[in-house]
């Protein structure tokens, strides 16, 4: 039951991403401003989660991994209904980032759990396993998002996350026993502010590029801070025991090659919902209900995945299944914008369903390959990193999307968005992925081979 209740968590992260995107019009309309400025009600979130989300290993250690879990998911689910609640553009964003600090503990405490239970013999078997519910996230949040915004109002998509959260409190309160708090180290509260002064300066400047809204001598500050932030957290982290973000980490290379070539390929994680919305609705002038039923086929195919991801690993190598199947992933996504207001529906269909497909193996691969190495007292260091850089490759992913197409309305001298600034949206988003395929092939042909002996000589 443990990675069904872990999946549950991640189904409530999942799927509010998922239906936020769906309404990501309807709500600039409902909020006057403009569809490409609504990425903040994203990447707020999804910044949040990487600032908090390097405290998630300590909470769990210092208070007990049960009981910051469900306290995470109590969080999630009353931020929800406050972004519900929200009559502005900056309300909706303070409740977003309160949203983001509850994520940051829930998914991550839960990967926890998890990891700390699991025999790495059967790590890939759980990892394709625990994604089966958060799938189903992807799977109903486009129709789901787009019924509720086409029928009532875009507040319902986060009044949704209330029965779920109160599903996944009550399995964690009967199937998972009460864990005791461990001797933690002091959080390291300067590495803590360092890192996170540094991301969010970083990330902001990026997406204020895009939407010109600094001018240059704030924007050069701005990148200065995030600069200096982040080499002040390096020299810090080399000097104390337990740092916020275990930089040494990085010494294991299927680690450190893996989280890199991994959030490359989340850019396309964050952004191709992002911008199916966007084409769909806006380029194309489908209802969000039409555009959610045919964006939720991309999860479609990343379900039938994950019946077939172990075999296909285990036979071919994580190393070739990486290294080619990055540019497939890629190819696919440069497809989508191919797409036309005139393009048959089976065809849009079929490369959604294809690029899901290849997507979902993917990331089982790498999920799994990021711990292949790691000793069990390295699980609660690595998962908050690993999650950590998730979500900043995600949140990158949507700011990248929102700064192209800004780029290119700029580039045109036009201040409404066309077609073609979406389709230059699908390229780069595209080409930063397939970049993820140099990463990869620096693996050892053996990477991860040891996911794969018996159970007696795993646990020996």
């Amino acid at each position: 039951m443990i990675p069904f209740i872990v999946g549950c968590a991640l189904f409530m992260q999942m799927l509010d991403a998922t239906v936020v995107a769906t309404a990501l019009p309807a709500m600039a309309l409902s909020l006057d401003t403009s569809v490409v400025h609504m990425n903040v009600a994203i990447t707020s979130y999804l910044l949040a989660v990487a600032v908090f989300v390097p405290i998630s290993g300590w909470a769990a250690d210092r208070y007990g991994a049960r009981r910051v879990f469900i306290a995470a998911i109590l969080l999630f689910t009353l931020s929800s209904i406050a972004c519900a609640a929200s009559q502005s553009i900056a309300q909706l964003v303070v409740a977003r980032v309160v949203q983001g600090l509850a994520g940051a503990m829930m998914v991550p405490v839960g990967r926890v759990i998890l990891l700390r239970k699991i025999p790495k013999t059967e790590l890939l078997k759980a990892m394709a396993f625990l994604s089966l519910p958060a799938l189903l996230g992807p799977l109903i949040g486009p129709p789901l998002g787009g019924f509720l915004v086409t029928y009532a109002s875009w507040h319902w998509i986060f009044l949704i996350n209330i029965p779920v959260g109160v599903l996944g409190i009550g399995l964690v309160i009967y199937y998972i026993r009460d864990d005791f708090p461990v001797t933690a180290p002091r959080l390291d509260w300067v590495g803590f502010i360092l890192s996170g002064v540094s991301l969010a300066t970083l990330v902001s400047s990026f997406e204020a590029v895009g939407h010109q809204s600094l001018s240059l001598p704030q924007l050069l500050i701005m990148v200065a801070v995030g600069l200096t932030c982040g080499a002040l957290y390096i020299w810090h982290a080399r000097r104390i025991e337990h740092p916020i973000i275990d930089l040494s980490l990085l010494r294991v290379p299927t680690f450190a090659i893996a989280t890199l070539g991994g959030n490359l390929c989340r850019f396309a994680v964050g952004a191709s919902p992002f911008l199916l919305a966007i084409l769909l609705q806006v380029g194309f002038g489908l209802t969000p209900f039409s555009a959610g039923m045919i964006t939720f086929t991309s999860a479609a195919g990343a379900m039938v995945m994950k019946f077939v991801a172990t075999p296909i690993i285990r036979r071919y190598g994580f190393k070739r299944v990486l290294v080619t199947n990055a540019v497939l992933t890629a190819a696919f996504i440069m497809l989508c914008g191919l797409f036309r207001a005139d393009t048959p529906l089976w065809i849009m269909i079929a490369i959604l369903v294809i690029g899901g497909f290849f997507r979902s193996l993917q990331f089982t691969a790498v999920n799994t390959l990021t711990y292949a190495d790691l000793g069990s007292a390295d699980m609660a260091r690595a998962s908050s990193f690993a999650a950590m850089a998730q979500q900043l490759g995600i949140s990158l992913g949507v700011a990248c999307a929102a700064v192209t197409m800004n780029l290119s309305m700029q580039w045109r001298g036009a201040s409404e968005l066309a077609l073609a600034d979406i389709v230059w949206g699908f390229i780069v988003i595209g080409l930063i992925t397939a970049a993820s395929a140099i990463s990869f092939s620096r693996l050892p042909a053996t990477a991860g081979n040891n996911l794969h002996k018996t159970k007696s000589v795993g646990r020996v």
